[in-house]
């Protein structure tokens, strides 16, 4: 059904690759199997850090692990986990 070009995209969960542990990291979210808490993670991407960046720096890492914490950041935004921003003066 799919031609040779086209790209099937599978789901992928990010409760595969994410755990939060009150043992470890005062219970923030980190990567399974890892003390690298998604704090960090988005921390380093948003400071201008390069996916090669942070996969080099931190080889336990992989593409999945950092595509799973932009799901759980995205299901964090559906479920209204967040700040709400006031508007700034005009």
């Amino acid at each position: 059904p799919f031609g040779a070009d086209s790209k099937v995209y599978l789901f992928m969960s990010w409760r595969d690759h994410i755990v939060s542990d009150g043992n470890m990291l005062l219970g923030k979210p980190a990567i399974k199997g890892t003390r690298i808490s998604i704090e960090l993670i988005l921390d380093l991407l948003s400071t201008g850090w390069t996916e090669k960046m942070v996969l080099e720096s931190y080889p336990q890492l992989t593409g999945e692990h950092l595509k799973s914490a932009f799901a759980y950041l995205k299901e964090c935004m559906e479920n209204e986990l967040y700040f709400p921003i006031s508007k700034s003066a005009p």
